[in-house]
């Protein structure tokens, strides 16, 4: 039972990691979010729940600078991390 909470939790961490990279995506493609518009607050929402769990491993492992774009190191291991416990649970 605890488990399976557990598990659910991490998928829901898993699935708002993939709408953080969506969302991040959708700035780079269609230019920022109006203020107050629905991907602004979307946006707002899925990052108050991501970054705390981010930027901790954001400290230790600095984004990767290649050239002019950064590939985010950070969202990379806890997004494999999650995966990897998911699988083990």
């Amino acid at each position: 039972m605890i488990l399976a909470l557990v598990d659910f939790l991490l998928l829901l961490v898993q699935l708002l990691l993939v709408a953080r990279a969506l969302l991040d995506w959708s700035t780079v493609l269609a230019g920022p979010a109006q203020a107050g518009g629905f991907r602004a607050r979307l946006m707002s929402g899925v990052y108050t729940v991501t970054e705390p769990i981010l930027a901790p491993v954001r400290r230790v492992i600095p984004p990767l600078r290649l050239g002019g774009a950064a590939i985010d190191v950070a969202f990379l291991i806890v997004f494999f991390g999650i995966v990897v416990i998911r699988a083990i649970i």
